[in-house]
């Protein structure tokens, strides 16, 4: 069987990488203003966001974690992806209107508005924290899945392909990126099918033979479905999911800015639920790959001691034909050049709106732009640095110490976003006590739930005995936004009810919506 690649699959690889750069090429003449950089406004179909959103969400990890856990587990972790959906098709029909009325390009512009310059600073670090963490896990694992299935060095893999990426963003701009993100999405789908493909076609007895063996061993289905709140249940990741789908659609810059490229309000709304509803099932596609690996591979045993995540490389490049081996490497490069681009660019269009534009007010349009590419460059520095970094110490412990401190530091975004939505009582005093004792909670929790140490000598990093946190990780995000929500709302009550522009709730777009339809039904009678 293939153990290595075979040249024709490095020529793919490397046509593949070439084509990346020239999507910045083409689009670099276009870029001679800060609004074509960071948004291309009206340049974009709505199908080609859509697209792009699809691109932006998912990674080259998700052609290894999920395989992975539906190797190795059942479906429990597509519940917070499946919860997605259920939430957008509420919530999108007023978020993209109101943002695309209310912030020139930051989404954090509408926290400085409704509470204050501190709300907007705390959530506007919080998304930088996250996405220079994120960037860094992302460029980490995809150079150890390319050291492992290709061999090379992995900080040559990773220099390699952040550069290519900071030279996309920095040359083509945002529309570079999305229509990279469209050539990725196309491509998503078509390795995921050909994969999957290949496995019901190996799978002796096909998908009925999968589908029995895999229930059989607890490979199907979402659960444990127990109302505990203490171990990974089918409710952990059904509510976390729920908040993580208003923070993904209703906070983060990579979403929102697509919001602003669209042509109108309706073209936005239609990019949102094309690119959610594309999304749900490349990630299914995925897990369900893992279980058809769990199928396969109880009739094919694997060599000792390979670990779940290596189990799908190990079958690209034992299974599968060259040629076809290079269009799922190239496949996987592209997912994270598209979705550390979207990163990039957003950590970008932070940077000058949030933090240059407040230092240097009043200045030129091109010395914004300039100022927004010399960030393009320092953050794609900065996110090989981190992944080198990761490199160099080990996963576990940098990981650990970097989602930590994000954690710490960005929890209760949702609350603060859905109290300024949704309460005209809450003000700017309110939400400041309530980011402070959201900050405290988080600390508390982490600290007396996170163990450290080596095998089995871990200790705990504050030991308060029946005092210590004691339910799920993932619950800890949903008490942060829950605390910010009824903290934020009681302390407001201490102070002056806030005069505040009524366009930024959501009672005041009722009221936009309803005075535009008057002149019609007045029309038509």
């Amino acid at each position: 069987m293939n153990t290595s690649l075979h040249i024709i699959d490095h020529v793919i690889i490397i046509l593949l990488l070439a084509t990346t750069i020239s999507f910045g090429f083409v689009f670099a003449k276009k870029q001679k203003t800060s609004q074509n950089y960071f948004l291309a406004k009206g340049k974009i179909p709505a199908w080609a966001l859509g697209m792009s959103l699809l691109a932006t969400l998912i990674s080259s990890v998700t052609f290894l974690a999920y395989p992975g856990t539906g190797y190795s587990s059942n479906w429990i972790l597509l519940v917070q992806g499946l919860m997605v959906p259920v939430v957008l098709v509420c919530v999108i029909w007023f978020i993209v209107p109101l943002y695309r009325r209310v912030i020139r390009l930051s989404t954090y512009e509408y926290f400085e508005k409704r509470f204050g310059p501190f709300a907007r600073y705390y959530s506007s670090l919080a998304f930088v924290l996250r996405q220079f963490s994120g960037m860094g896990t992302v460029f980490f694992l995809l150079a150890l899945a390319l050291h492992s299935i290709m061999g090379g060095n992995t900080v040559v893999i990773i220099l390699i392909i952040g550069l290519i990426i900071i030279t996309v963003n920095l040359l083509g701009g945002i529309e570079a990126v999305i229509w990279l993100d469209v050539f990725q999405g196309f491509m998503l789908f078509a390795t995921g099918i050909i994969c999957i493909s290949v496995l019901l076609f190996s799978v002796k007895g096909g998908l009925p033979e999968v589908w029995r063996v895999a229930s059989a061993n607890h490979r199907t289905g979402f659960g444990p479905y127990n109302p505990s709140l203490s171990q990974l249940t089918f409710w952990v990741m059904a509510i976390n999911g729920a908040f993580y789908a208003v923070q993904k659609y209703g906070t983060d810059q990579t979403v929102v800015q697509r919001y602003l490229t669209a042509r109108t309000d309706k073209a936005a709304i239609r990019a949102s639920l094309m690119g959610i509803l594309l999304t749900v099932p490349v990630w299914t596609l995925f897990m369900f790959i893992g279980t058809a690996l769990f199928v396969f591979y109880t009739q094919h045993p694997l060599p000792a001691g390979t670990q779940p995540d290596g189990v799908f490389p190990y079958f690209i490049m034992t299974r599968l034909p060259a040629g076809v081996v290079g269009i799922i490497i190239a496949a996987m490069i592209s997912a994270a050049i598209c979705s550390l681009s979207a990163d990039l660019n957003s950590l970008a269009a932070v940077g000058v709106e949030d933090y240059y534009k407040k230092i240097r007010p009043g200045r030129s349009d091109k010395e914004y732009l300039r100022a927004g590419k010399v960030l393009v460059v320092l953050s794609g520095l900065l996110s090989i640095l981190i992944a080198m970094f990761y490199i160099s110490a080990g996963d576990e412990g940098v990981l650990g110490i970097i989602f930590t401190l994000y954690a710490i530091f960005s929890g209760g975004i949702v609350g603060i976003f859905l109290l300024g939505l949704l309460s005209a009582r809450a003000n700017n005093q309110g939400i400041t006590i309530a980011i402070i004792v959201c900050i405290l909670f988080t600390a508390y929790a982490f600290l007396t739930s996170t163990a450290i140490g080596l095998g089995a000598h871990k200790t705990l990093l504050l030991d308060l005995g029946k005092y210590n946190f004691t339910h799920h990780k993932l619950m800890l995000g949903v008490y942060s936004h829950l605390i910010v929500i009824g903290v934020g709302y009681v302390a407001s009550l201490f102070f002056p009810k806030p005069d505040i522009d009524k366009g930024l709730l959501y009672s005041g777009w009722r009221e936009i919506r309803r005075a535009e339809k008057e002149p019609e039904s007045i029309a038509i009678d």
